[in-house]
């Protein structure tokens, strides 16, 4: 059972989304990968610093105990994942925080002066990356972990 607050995810941005769930399948044993695009219609109120975006992505996402790793490609447009690549290259990106209600740990951390540099909602899942990088290190996210569809493929395939 999550608690708010508790680490949900740990994500990298890649390059080559499928290279990387190679690698992080040979090397580390983390898989199988459920793999998704994020583009309109199905991701939807997408906003980087302030304004409305139309950047899509592709990303993956196994588990590790009750923590889930995430590999994120960008596609179109700018984005936070874009901006990464080109300052810092490939690596850890975010790590995710669960809250039930995001509504009000926004308004909480909103009141800590932390304020939210990208966000977006994919089917029953909304997702916001604070402005963490300078006071910690990493950018951090919240998110509700709501219900998403099945994915467009798993990799390695099942077959």
């Amino acid at each position: 059972m999550m608690k708010d607050g508790d680490i949900i995810q740990i994500a990298h941005v890649v390059k080559d989304l499928d290279g990387a769930m190679k690698h992080f399948w040979e090397v580390f044993g983390i898989g199988p990968w459920d793999v998704y695009t994020f583009a309109p219609p199905a991701l939807r109120e997408s906003m980087v610093y302030g304004k409305p975006s139309d950047h899509t992505y592709k990303l993956a996402v196994a588990w590790v105990g009750d923590v889930q790793v995430e590999l994120m490609q960008p596609l179109t447009g700018r984005s936070l994942y874009d901006e990464f690549l080109e300052k810092k290259g490939e690596g850890l990106h975010h790590v995710k925080l669960y809250y039930k209600d995001c509504e009000q740990a926004l308004k909480d951390f909103e009141a800590k002066g932390i304020k939210i540099i990208q966000s977006g909602k994919f089917d029953e899942d909304e997702f916001y990356y604070l402005d963490t990088e300078d006071l910690v290190g990493v950018v951090y996210e919240i998110g509700n972990n709501g219900k998403i569809r099945e994915p467009e493929r798993v990799y390695p395939s099942k077959a």
